[in-house]
Parts: C-alpha cells; structure tokens; sequence
C-alpha cells in the first residue's frame, strides 16, 4: 500500500515538482505544475500535501468552490497520486488562529516541506505578501501508485 510518505519520497526525487488537478466550473480538469510537499496541517495537525500558489490563480478558486483535488508525483516511470480534499489559508482565506506572522512563518513552512530553500528570507517574505500568496492543503482520501 502506497503511503504520503512514500510519494514525499517520490515528489523530492524530482525537486518537489508534481503536478495538481483542481475541477473547473463546467467539471472539466486544470492542471499545473507546482511544488509540494508533506506537512502538518497548522490547524489540524493532520499531515497533509501543501504548497504555496497566488491567491488569485485558478487552483486557488477552483478550491473555494470544488474542494476535491488530485496531486500526482513522478520519477522516471514510478508515480504516485493523493487525492483528497483541499483547503486554503492565506490573505484572501483567513483561518481562524492564524495571523498574518503565523501566516508568514506558514508559507516558509510549505515552501521548505516541498524542497525550497531560500538565502534572503526577507524577500521571500515580501514577494509572498505582495502577491497575496495563500497555503493550499490537501488531506489525503487516497493515496496510490502503480506500485500499489
């Protein structure tokens, strides 16, 4: 059986990269590519897949409507899927106990499970304010792979 840790293992072989699927409006798929990573959730304490996207991109408003997302890591022909349910934290999507400084430290926190490293944590900081940029975290249903 395929477990989170096992497509954390997966998704850092390739920096982190996988790619997210959100439902748009007419049931249709999106799809991008991001990087994510394995994490407590800050509310829940649940570990749950996180990454950082704008607030105003359409897996962010997909999400407040359609909850439901699928993330796939791959490597060479090995891959491995997390569906479940996904909710987000950010400027736009206050969660309850979370302040704009837990909201700073939050983002550093995805952006460091998904492999990310920086050298000016300021800057960071800044770009990430100014760009509205939000926690999106999705609680696995399901995880497997074509191992599984």
């Amino acid at each position: 059986m395929t477990t989170l840790d096992d497509f954390a293992a997966l998704a850092a072989r390739d920096h982190g990269l996988v790619v997210v699927t959100t439902q748009r409006a007419d049931h249709t798929m999106q799809a991008s590519v991001v990087n994510a990573g394995v994490l407590e959730h800050p509310r829940t304490g649940q570990r749950v897949l996180g990454l950082v996207a704008r607030s105003d991109s359409l897996k962010i408003k997909h999400v407040r409507v359609r909850p439901r997302v699928t993330v796939v890591a791959r490597a060479s022909w090995e891959w491995a899927a997390v569906e479940g349910d996904a909710d987000v934290i950010g400027p736009d999507d206050p969660a309850p106990g979370i302040d704009a400084e837990e909201l700073r430290v939050l983002l550093r926190a995805v952006f460091v499970a998904a492999g990310g490293a920086h050298d000016d944590w300021p800057t960071y900081d800044r770009v990430m304010a100014e760009e509205r940029r939000a926690a999106l975290f999705v609680t696995p249903r399901r995880v497997y792979s074509n191992g599984s």
